[in-house]
């Protein structure tokens, strides 16, 4: 029996592996995830470093894998400046998601337009560590940060071009989740103007990578979203 699918999309440096954590809950839809080049199963790809590029890449695995049931498109930081643009692409493509869920991120336009990506390395790791969510292992070993510093750089590059969802208005509802230590929780409300549909903040506890500690309430929310967007189709 076919399922409704929650489709995920991962933050600067992840991959098809990153919202492992989320298998161990009880769950009646089916997870998604997917991933763009450069990492997890598409390691041997080139990494991309254009916003356009990227959500093409997404929309392209997300329409291969439509079941026909209803789906929702989920992202975590730059997964959701991308969720925004691929939820447009799907729109334009009349197979719209019942609804959009953004996390770890306010919305486009409030982050100055910084070349984060070509910092020092010394500089560029100091600015992950302040985000949170690097494992102690990885800044430990030379070897793994050799690895995955290119990917982080390339994603970065996606996140200071994400200027072009500025003006990307979608029919579907938002819902925006953000830890209460994140620097913009206080601006989650940015995301409204994206929808001409409804829009539902929640606010959790945590710093940018809050979701590992808030699994059971981030499922209720998909949960929630499902059948509350289901209502508003």
């Amino acid at each position: 029996m076919k399922k409704k699918q929650l489709f995920l999309l991962h933050f600067a440096g992840g991959s098809i592996y990153s919202f492992e954590f989320l298998r161990s809950h009880y769950i009646d839809f089916e997870m998604v995830p997917v991933e763009l080049p450069g990492r997890g199963k598409r390691v041997k790809e080139k990494l991309l470093t254009s916003y356009k590029e990227a959500i093409n890449d997404i929309f392209s695995q997300i329409t291969d894998k439509l079941n026909g049931e209803p789906f929702i498109i989920y992202g975590h930081s730059l997964g959701s400046s991308l969720g925004l643009g691929v939820t447009d692409l799907l729109e334009k493509n009349n197979t719209p998601p019942q609804c959009l869920i953004v996390s770890g991120n306010a919305g486009p336009g409030l982050i100055p337009r910084t070349k984060r990506s070509d910092l020092e390395r010394a500089d560029f790791i100091a600015m992950l560590n302040e985000l949170g969510g690097l494992p102690e292992e990885l800044l430990q070993s030379d070897e793994l940060l050799d690895f995955v510093i290119p990917i982080l750089r390339a994603d970065f590059e996606i996140v200071e071009e994400h200027f072009y969802a500025e003006n990307i208005i979608v029919n579907a509802p938002i819902v925006a989740v953000m830890g209460n230590l994140e620097k913009y929780v206080d601006q989650i409300n940015n995301w409204k103007k994206h929808t001409l549909s409804e829009f539902k903040p929640y606010v959790l506890k945590g710093h940018h990578f809050f979701i590992h500690n808030n699994v059971e309430r981030l499922i209720e929310i998909f949960d929630t979203s499902f059948n509350d967007c289901a209502s508003l189709k």
